[in-house]
C-alpha cells in the first residue's frame, strides 16, 4: 500500500507541478481590476483551483467587473497541504475575500462553481449580494459519499487516498487533460466537504438575493434531481434554474462554457 501511495504522490506532483510560491503553477488566485464601482467573487470547487474559471473570470473582466478568485486553503498546493486544509478554513477564506471585495466595490455579485457554489450560498445567507449565481452547484451528497464520509477512519486504514478523478467531470478531452484539480482525495476530507454541503442546505432557504442555477442535466457529480431539489429550497423570490444538455461537472470548462459565461454575466449585469 505504501508504495502505491508514493506513486500517487509522484504522479500528481508530476502533473502539477509547484512554483517557487508553493503554489501548483498555472492555480493561482486571480486578481482583474475593473471598474471601481462593481465587482465578483468568484469561487472554486472542492479539490480544484481557480484556473477552473479563468475562462469566466476574463469573460466578466471584459465586461468591466472587477473580478476575485481567491485560492481556497490546501488547494492548488500540495496533496499533504489538501489533506490538512477544513471546511472552517474554506469558508473563512472565502467570506474574508468577499468582505474585502464590498469594503471597496459599492455593488459585489457572487458566482459559485461545485463546492464554490455551496460556498456561495453560504455567504449570500449571511451577506446577500445583489446577484447570486450557483453553477452546478454541491450541495447534496450521494449516499456512498456520506457512508464514506461517515467511515472515513475505516477507509482510511484501507485507502489513504481515493481517485476521484472522473472522465465524465469534464467531457471535453482537451479541457480534462489541462485541468489542475488534483483528481484524488483523503477519505479524512470526505466529512469537510459535508460540512459543507451541510451549512449550505441550511442557507438556501434564507437566501433573498436574485439566483440563477446553471445545471447540467449529464452531471455525473450533482444528479439533476438533486440540482432541481436545491432549487427548490432557494428562498429568493426572484430565481431561475436553466438546463445545459452536453457538459459534465465542471461547466466552466466544458462544451457549453461559452453559453455559461453568457449566463453569468447577463444574470449579474441585471442587478
Amino acid at each position: 500500500m505504501r508504495r502505491g501511495v508514493e506513486r500517487l504522490r509522484r504522479e500528481v506532483a508530476d502533473r502539477l507541478p509547484l512554483g517557487p510560491n508553493g503554489i501548483v503553477r498555472g492555480a493561482e488566485p486571480i486578481t482583474l481590476d475593473g471598474d471601481p464601482a462593481r465587482a465578483v467573487l468568484v469561487v472554486h470547487g472542492f479539490g480544484d483551483a481557480p484556473d477552473s474559471l479563468q475562462g469566466l473570470a476574463a469573460h466578466l473582466h471584459r465586461a468591466g467587473w472587477t473580478v476575485r478568485a481567491p485560492l481556497l486553503p490546501g488547494h492548488g498546493r500540495t496533496l499533504d497541504d489538501f489533506a490538512r486544509s477544513r471546511a472552517d478554513g474554506w469558508i473563512a477564506h472565502a467570506r474574508a475575500a468577499y468582505a474585502a471585495l464590498r469594503a471597496t466595490h459599492p455593488h459585489v455579485a457572487v458566482v459559485g462553481l461545485s463546492m464554490g457554489g455551496a460556498i456561495a450560498a453560504i455567504l449570500a445567507a449571511e451577506s446577500p449580494p445583489p446577484a447570486l449565481v450557483l453553477l452546478a452547484p454541491y450541495v447534496a451528497m450521494p449516499r456512498h459519499m456520506r457512508l464514506a464520509a461517515a467511515l472515513h477512519p475505516l477507509v482510511t486504514l484501507a485507502a489513504p487516498w481515493i481517485v476521484s478523478r472522473n472522465p465524465r467531470s469534464i467531457r471535453d478531452p482537451a479541457a480534462r487533460v489541462a485541468s489542475r484539480g488534483y483528481g484524488v482525495v483523503a477519505p479524512r476530507l470526505l466529512p469537510e466537504l459535508a460540512t459543507v454541503v451541510a451549512r449550505a442546505r441550511r442557507a438556501l432557504p434564507r437566501i433573498t438575493s436574485p439566483t440563477r442555477v446553471v445545471a447540467s442535466r449529464l452531471d455525473n457529480r450533482v444528479p439533476a434531481a438533486a440540482a432541481a431539489a436545491a432549487f427548490a429550497r432557494l428562498g429568493a423570490a426572484t430565481k431561475e434554474l436553466v438546463w445545459l444538455e452536453e457538459s459534465g461537472h465542471v461547466i466552466t470548462v466544458d462544451v457549453e462554457k461559452a453559453r455559461v459565461f453568457d449566463l453569468v454575466g447577463e444574470w449579474i449585469e441585471r442587478a
